[in-house]
């Protein structure tokens, strides 16, 4: 598969009075023709200045880009506009513009002098609209659509620029959580489709794990770092790029989880792979118990026990007794805390030869 980005000991940032500021450097690596590739790291990786950097937006600091074959400097800026089309962030300076005039821009690189659409450049546009479901908002003002309408109408054109490389810096930034899916989607399928190199930054690392062919994580410490999300998941790289305290990575899931502090023991009872008993463990760990299936050698309560039989319902059981039976998880757990504190004040109390009324 040829490469159609190449860039070699590439140092990113901005010249400043009297040196350069270097945001990243030394990065080698290569984008593919079908293709999509999430940039993934933490805020002040540089990501966004990558992405204008292979945009030519601004120059590299040291090294140098290919795009095809041909370094990114012997390009005009109109045969760049052919090759690489480019979605940022900032959309709020398009105003008095309609959805439709804004994805037509797409078409300039290829309309005569005078901007003229042909019925050909219609029947691109058209198709953009519906590729990225936003038919309805081509008649809309620029400045009366949300954010999120906004970026999809970005993204629209920068399909209709027909371009075999796109950039997208946080495509899903403004985008609701079905919206964000349909939209990581419908890029991999034109990057497969279509044959595209289609690189994006992003924050979403499970959407990105999940659908991109290759991931490049980038960090000012650890660097750049490439390859399949499997990959840099069975050698340890995305623990090194983003766990932190209280997140673990799940490397056989491909998946982050959240670890949360928990202060007592908690007996649940019940078909451990059912639904209803692992979606009650989960609200229990949330709020600070450990379900566990047996107390046998650590400590925790022995008068209280929850039960899920697998029947809809949530049991508490106390001294052998069941005392509660509701159908939400939320009631089972307004009764365990004071339920638990009951009899351990009670425990307490026993041992040391006391009650309330002496």
């Amino acid at each position: 598969m040829s490469a159609s980005i190449e860039i070699r000991n590439l140092s990113t940032g901005y010249k400043i009075k009297g040196g350069k500021k270097i945001i990243a450097s030394n990065l080698n690596a290569e984008l593919q023709y079908g293709e999509m590739v999430c940039l993934l790291g933490p805020n002040g990786a540089g990501k966004s200045t990558l992405l204008r950097t292979l945009s030519a937006f601004q120059q590299p600091l040291e090294g140098y880009i290919e795009v095809g074959g041909q370094r990114i400097s012997d390009y005009s800026s109109k045969e760049l506009a052919k090759l690489i089309s480019v979605v940022l962030t900032d959309n709020s300076g398009i105003k008095n513009m309609t959805a439709w005039d804004v994805v037509a821009m797409g078409r300039s690189p290829y309309t005569n002098y005078w901007g003229k659409l042909t019925d050909a450049d219609k029947k691109i546009i058209r198709k953009c609209f519906e590729w990225v479901d936003i038919e309805d908002l081509a008649p809309r003002k620029m400045q009366s659509l949300s954010d999120g309408e906004k970026q999809k109408v970005m993204i629209a054109k920068a399909i209709a620029q027909e371009t075999p490389i796109i950039f997208l810096d946080e495509p899903t930034a403004y985008l609701d959580y079905p919206s964000k899916i349909a939209m990581m989607m419908l890029l991999h399928r034109l990057a497969k489709t279509l044959k595209k190199t289609i690189f994006l930054s992003t924050h979403d690392l499970e959407h990105a794990l999940q659908i991109a062919d290759q991931v490049w994580l980038l960090d000012q410490k650890l660097g750049l770092t490439t390859g399949l999300p499997e990959d840099l998941s069975l050698d340890g790289s995305i623990e090194r790029y983003f766990s932190r305290e209280g997140i673990s990575f799940e490397r056989e899931k491909c998946v982050f989880a959240i670890h949360h502090e928990t202060g007592r023991n908690v007996l649940v009872e019940g078909d451990p792979e059912s639904i209803e008993y692992r979606l009650c463990c989960k609200a229990m760990t949330r709020n600070g118990m450990r379900p566990v299936r047996s107390l046998e050698g650590i400590l925790g309560s022995k008068d209280v026990t929850v039960r899920v039989p697998g029947d809809g319902t949530f049991r508490l059981i106390e001294r052998g007794r069941e005392s509660i039976k509701v159908e939400k998880i939320e009631h089972i757990l307004h009764m365990i805390v004071p339920t638990i504190t009951k009899y351990q004040i009670s425990a307490i109390r026993e041992s040391a030869d006391m009650n309330q009324y002496e």
